[in-house]
């Protein structure tokens, strides 16, 4: 599944800084807005134990994680949803990303220009939520046009799609992000061919200085506070800190330095274990001697459905799925062990795949 977050932000917020940590792909940091114009993309490794605990079991010949994409997406400035700057491309990349990882500066520096001369998050927020808030706005009210001309023939599903829609067309023009309305499915499908910008799911990073890394300053309070209505996660990360810790290749010496700033894991690894919850993610894992895998799946997904991320042939002939939990692998230390304890289970069609299922799967095309 290629899955997608595009990093966001006003020009010279860090967003550069943060996914050259992220990535070996390197985006041009540069402190003038508008150096990274194309969209730099980076496949990022999911940190995630289970696969260690899985491979010291296993021995397998090779450890396959499970990724998602990054985008680094060009810097936003007032009036892009009007074409200024590099409005329009920013806008079409950013409609293409499963979610948003929105990049605020909450930091001072007078050797970094900010594009508004001042540093202010819940002002630099503001900014970018106008602009998408804008660009959704143009989208729903050339819906609402098509429909109140169809609706004149008095077709009752026509005029709650458009009751839906004014719903919606309200939410946006009182500053607010589509991601926030609560309203019913069927009144949500109304908008489901938009593809609205602000209705994506976000995370907040909040990028501090090295003092700040552990509590955070008055930035990040007024940066919680203004997000507060819309149960989205505030990650306070350091990017000139994890910009640091990427250049060290040596394990052991990057384990010293998070010592050093007494962190437990690095602000990257909790933003793209984050980025996966966000995502409604979870992972299954396949075992053998050839290899330790871990493949990504939707929560809720059935077992013929997860089969087929591993190939379409899996879930067009899928028989059953052969079950272990991680907790049962670990006990018994092997699958004919896990078997002989009566600890794995033989699943059907209708079987949920849970987190951390160890699965193999029976076919037949």
């Amino acid at each position: 599944m290629a899955l997608q977050c595009g990093i966001v932000g006003l020009p010279n917020v860090g967003k550069s800084t943060l996914f050259n940590a992220l990535s070996s792909a390197r985006a041009e940091a540069a402190n003038f807005p508008f150096c990274t114009i194309e969209p730099n993309v980076g496949v990022i490794t999911v940190p995630d134990e289970r696969l260690d605990i899985l491979s010291d079991l296993v021995k397998p010949e090779k450890v396959i994680p499970t990724v998602i994409e990054f985008v680094d997406i060009a810097g936003l400035v007032k009036g892009a949803s009007r074409g200024e700057g590099l409005g329009n491309k920013f806008l079409g990349n950013i409609r293409e990303v499963d979610a948003i990882i929105h990049v605020v500066r909450c930091f001072d520096n007078d050797n970094i220009v900010h594009v508004d001369g001042r540093v202010n998050p819940v002002a630099d927020k503001e900014i970018i939520d106008a602009e998408l808030q804008l660009k959704d706005l143009d989208s729903v009210e050339k819906k609402v046009q098509r429909v109140e001309k169809m609706a004149k023939s008095g077709d009752a599903k026509l005029k709650k799609q458009l009751e839906s829609l004014q719903k919606y067309k309200n939410h946006l023009e009182s500053g607010k992000n589509v991601r926030s309305i609560e309203l019913p499915e069927d009144e949500q499908e109304v908008v489901s061919d938009l593809f609205l910008l602000t209705a994506k799911p976000v995370i907040y990073v909040a990028n501090v200085d090295e003092g700040c890394i552990h509590t955070g300053n008055h930035y990040v309070d007024a940066l919680k506070k203004t997000v507060a209505d819309e149960n989205a996660e505030v990650l306070i990360i350091s990017a000139a800190i994890e910009s640091q810790i990427a250049d060290l290749e040596d394990p052991e010496e990057r384990k010293l330095f998070l010592e050093e700033y007494q962190l437990a894991e690095s602000g990257l690894s909790r933003l793209i274990k984050s980025s996966y919850k966000l995502l409604n993610l979870v992972t299954y894992f396949t075992a053998g001697p050839k290899e330790v895998r871990a493949w990504t799946i939707q929560r809720g997904w059935k077992a013929p459905k997860a089969a087929g991320v591993i190939h379409s042939d899996f879930e067009r002939g899928f028989i059953k799925a052969e079950v272990i939990k991680l907790e049962n692998y670990q006990k018994y230390k092997s699958e004919s062990a896990c078997r002989d304890a009566g600890k794995l289970s033989i699943e059907g069609k209708d079987y949920i795949v849970q987190d951390g299922d160890i699965m193999h799967f029976r076919f037949n095309v």
